[in-house]
């Protein structure tokens, strides 16, 4: 028998149970992971407070983990190719990943880094394919200063380093508290709060060519549309009612054009991940059990990077 976090009514995580479960054994095209580590996001908690088109309860928590092959259906291969019992994994774009085994499609597993803990590999993807998508949507090139609101984040740290490698120079919004962290990211930091235009402005030295962002304040938003003209060139992940008013972009997870991007994009963040030039900054862990806790944790702001459960 395993453990698993099931949300079994809308709701916060208080409301969640930690279900004893029978592990499914794994058929064709499907791989049972012995979970080493479950990531921690805001969409594991927010996809269920509520009802959604297409989600019925009960809902299985979690999207993301690191751990090792505890079966292999027939004829079945991981992503990244091949695949047996022990192999150290890393899978994304599954459900029920806070659980001691999970049974998921082979095509979401992918072998993991050496390099990486397993903390680190249960929160590269979900973060990271946003990220990716983000400036992709964007037409970010090298050579272009962008803005990126919420720069210190877990989305905004990955972004950072994959503007890097763009050659891109990014200006981030962040409190004077995680400045370093912008910093040790290659961002130029700047407080936001008012004259927040103006700073941009003065660190920038010239155009800003796009906008990224991962706070959805009015602040943002405000700030990105007086700075940026081309609205094709700002996107959100937060402030969806916005961009819809004011003609410009947001993504999502769960709209099919951002799924296929986000799917597609996994194996080069592993690559980028694997060569240690995408970093997860790692916060803090708590037991598997301890998961309201730990999203109580998240959702106060500010966590100085990711969250991991391990089993």
């Amino acid at each position: 028998m395993g453990r698993q976090w099931i949300a079994e009514q809308w709701g916060g995580p208080e409301t969640w149970r930690f279900a004893e479960t029978e592990t499914r054994q794994p058929g064709t095209g499907e791989v049972t992971i012995r979970v080493r580590a479950a990531g921690v996001n805001p969409a594991d908690y927010k996809h269920v407070a509520s009802p959604r088109p297409g989600l019925q309860l009960p809902v299985p928590i979690g999207y993301e983990v690191a751990g090792v092959i505890a079966a292999i259906g027939p004829d079945t291969e991981i992503a990244s190719g091949g695949g047996a019992e022990g192999d150290e994994v890393l899978a994304f774009r599954i459900q029920g990943g806070y659980a001691t085994e999970v049974t998921v499609p082979a095509k979401d597993v992918f072998a993991k880094p050496p390099r990486l803990a397993d903390e680190e590999a249960a929160n590269l993807l979900l973060a990271g394919t946003t990220a990716a998508q983000m400036l992709d949507v964007t037409r970010v090139r090298g050579g272009e200063t962008i803005l990126v609101h919420g720069a210190s984040g877990a989305v905004g740290v990955s972004i950072l380093q994959q503007a890097a490698e763009l050659d891109v120079r990014v200006i981030g919004t962040a409190s004077e508290q995680s400045f370093a962290r912008v910093r040790r990211f290659g961002g130029v930091p700047v407080a936001y709060g008012p004259g927040l235009a103006d700073r941009v402005r003065e660190a920038a030295q010239g155009e800003v060519a796009a906008a990224l962002d991962t706070v959805g304040t009015d602040e943002a938003v405000d700030v990105s549309l007086e700075l940026v003209p081309d609205r094709d060139r700002i996107v959100t992940i937060v402030a969806a009612q916005r961009a819809e008013r004011e003609g410009f972009r947001a993504v999502a997870g769960a709209q099919p054009e951002s799924a296929a991007f986000r799917d597609a994009a996994r194996g080069r963040l592993i690559a980028l991940a694997g060569s240690g030039r995408l970093q997860v900054p790692v916060a803090k862990t708590y037991p598997l059990s301890e998961a309201p806790e730990a999203l109580r944790f998240l959702a106060e702001g500010h966590p100085g990077g990711k969250i991991a459960l391990l089993p």
